[in-house]
């Protein structure tokens, strides 16, 4: 049925659960699967075109690092979890990226037939201003997707 599944995460108790379901589900029908966490750039804020602020180099680096190290320790337990029930996994962490974007295209780029996510179910304006992962995917992949709750 489903061969290759991707899981994405942001290594949040909602988004757990989104990949407990993935991995249950993998581990049911023998699917390999391949989780995802993508971490944003550093925020810099422009007011217009004439004036913008960069933070020093330094301050990037370890902002880049502290986004590394947060990935991996949201990762290291989903791949002990799926290990400890026999299932293939590959972990990816795609920094500076937008989330959605990301998730489409690996699951385009790594040939994955079904995407599991969980969606954090905000509402209304707090959508529109913070806008929703699993609906950009949904509008924008090919991928069957399986939004869990």
């Amino acid at each position: 049925m489903y061969s290759h599944i991707l899981i994405p995460t942001d290594g949040s108790d909602i988004a757990r659960k989104g990949v407990d379901h993935g991995l249950d589900l993998a581990q049911k029908i023998g699917s390999k699967v391949t989780v995802l966490i993508v971490t944003e750039p550093y925020p810099i804020y422009a007011t217009s075109a004439h004036f913008s602020w960069s933070p020093p180099e330094r301050d990037i680096e370890k902002y880049d690092r502290s986004q590394d190290a947060f990935a991996q320790a949201a990762l290291d337990p989903v791949r002990n979890a799926a290990h400890a029930l026999g299932i293939e996994i590959d972990t990816l962490h795609v920094a500076k990226d937008i989330p959605s974007d990301a998730i489409v295209r690996t699951a385009e780029d790594r040939g994955c037939d079904l995407i599991v996510m969980a969606s954090h179910g905000r509402r209304g304006l707090v959508r529109l201003l913070l806008g929703s992962q699993a609906s950009q995917v949904l509008h924008h992949t090919d991928v069957p997707v399986l939004i869990v709750k």
